[in-house]
């Protein structure tokens, strides 16, 4: 690969060591650990939006902000020091500029620069990519690694569900992924139908204008009310106090992991006694009339599927001063006015959204080749949940689907770094994942939950046959492994 010349901080180059696709939490935190753990690699964020930031640019409905604790959605290099516990849309994005420009990241991000195709060219042992700006100009870049920080979801369409009849309605029809900037929904009656994090978070925003509020769930999910500001207990503020700054923020980030970790454990195995609680604590927020079943008491056990958290139980807060409510039920068909319940009932509303989750994409619907043949990733197993069977010289981040984002981009990039670092002392160019034809994987799930918009995700990610053929599961395990596990077994360096 002596042809490819690296580009130098600046330049106009197209050839680099590594180019990292998306300008999000992934791609910013990947560049930040080359930058420092790798040395001297040449690289390029190329993002297709107009600004970096991911999924906290693409979103614009009311209320939008995390649905995981900052201390560890923020990043371990760059502290959260904001007192909220959980970061709005502005404030996220906000951080994430700031943390570009201290490191010295956004001298390398090219914004408005789609990826279309990536072809790894086995002979000259290097990825071509075909690349589009907003100007319509299509070049082509060239790097010795890949790695794909795109996310999980299709930006460019929502999850289709099927609710009979929608057509038919002569009012607006707004999905929050694509909520337009200048909506007014002042004094109207609205349903919003789905009960995940999006609904949750966006009822309690627009309640505040609007006539009324009803969601409109098949199935109840758990909601838990969260302190709005964020809790240090006495050994973190002991820590604080004697440690210096940095020490402090390590301990309080890894003492948040701990306990969140605990949490879902102790979820998987005592899950009776976690939904007791949560009946408690969500019984107590209820106002009188509205009932805890079937409302709020869901068909699976905690962490089967994502907890939804409220800031400061403004969920509940809507409720409680009659701006908002729930109906479960299931839609029999929407006329031009209406929608007719199973049940019998209707609703009237002025406008609908449909907060039906996500369309899964992979790789944000980059095709990749080798030499000209397509891969279908859906028909290879993923390799430490980071490197896809059979592919050359690419990453993809992954984050998790019980915790924060940002801890799953931690494990790839340690992953990458100590990767980049064993092919450079052993002179190798190429780190490809071969599974063993005498190896017998179990199929497993691409991700431990039941929710309905994640069931297709084998035919959409790398496959999960377990050991190093398997998603990541546990962040302090999956730390720990790629920290100081082997990284060269089923992996094939030349």
């Amino acid at each position: 690969m002596n042809d490819l010349q690296p580009a130098t901080e600046g330049s106009s180059s197209t050839d680099f060591d590594v180019i990292i696709i998306g300008a999000g939490i992934s791609g910013i935190d990947t560049a930040y650990y080359l930058q420092t753990q790798v040395p001297g690699t040449s690289y390029a964020i190329l993002e297709g939006r107009s600004g970096i930031g991911g999924t906290w640019d693409l979103f614009k409905y009311p209320g939008i902000r995390s649905d995981s604790d900052m201390t560890t959605f923020g990043f371990a290099w760059y502290s959260w020091i904001r007192p909220e516990r959980l970061g709005t849309a502005a404030q996220i994005k906000s951080y994430l500029q700031n943390s570009v420009e201290r490191f010295g990241i956004d001298k390398h991000i090219r914004l408005n620069h789609r990826v279309l195709f990536a072809d790894w060219d086995t002979a000259l042992k290097f990825w071509s990519l075909t690349v589009r700006n907003d100007q319509g100009t299509v070049r082509t870049y060239r790097a010795r690694f890949l790695v794909l920080g795109t996310g999980y979801y299709d930006y460019e369409h929502p999850r289709e569900t099927i609710i009979p009849g929608l057509k038919n309605f002569t009012g607006q029809i707004v999905h929050p992924q694509f909520w337009p900037a200048d909506l007014d929904y002042s004094g109207k009656d609205i349903v919003v139908v789905g009960s995940g994090a999006t609904a949750v978070t966006l009822i309690p925003s627009i309640a505040e204008k609007a006539k009324s509020v009803t969601m409109l769930q098949r199935s109840p999910t758990y909601i838990i009310p969260q302190p709005i500001l964020g809790s240090e207990g006495r050994l973190v503020k002991f820590v604080k106090r004697v440690f210096p700054e940095s020490i402090a923020s390590w301990f309080k980030r890894a003492h948040h992991i701990f306990w969140s970790t605990f949490f879902y454990t102790y979820c998987m195995f005592f899950p009776e006694r976690i939904k007791r609680r949560l009946k408690e604590v969500t019984m107590k927020r209820l106002p009188a009339g509205l009932a805890w079943d079937p409302h709020f008491n869901p068909r699976y056990n905690p962490w089967e599927q994502r907890l939804c958290v409220c800031p400061g139980g403004d969920f509940y807060e809507a409720l409680c001063n009659g701006k908002a409510n729930v109906v479960t039920d299931t839609i029999d068909t929407v006329t031009q006015t209406e929608i007719h319940l199973a049940s019998g009932a209707t609703l009237r509303p002025d406008m609908i959204v449909t907060a039906t989750g996500l369309k899964l994409q992979f790789g944000g619907g980059l095709k990749l080749s080798i030499d000209g043949d397509e891969i279908d990733v859906s028909k290879k197993y993923t390799w430490k949940g980071a490197m896809i069977q059979d592919v050359p010289n690419l990453m993809f981040v992954m984050g998790y689907a019980n915790t924060s984002w940002t801890l799953g981009a931690d494990v790839t990039a340690k992953l990458l770094t100590r990767l980049l670092n064993l092919m450079k002392r052993r002179g190798a160019e190429v780190a490809v994942p071969r599974l063993d034809s005498r190896t017998k994987l179990q199929e497993k799930p691409v991700f431990s939950l039941s929710s309905t918009y994640v069931q297709n995700a084998s035919e959409v990610f790398p496959r999960a046959g377990g050991g190093n053929w398997d998603h990541k599961r546990n962040y302090l395990f999956d730390m720990f492994d790629a920290s100081w596990g082997n990284i060269s077994k089923d992996l094939i360096l030349e």
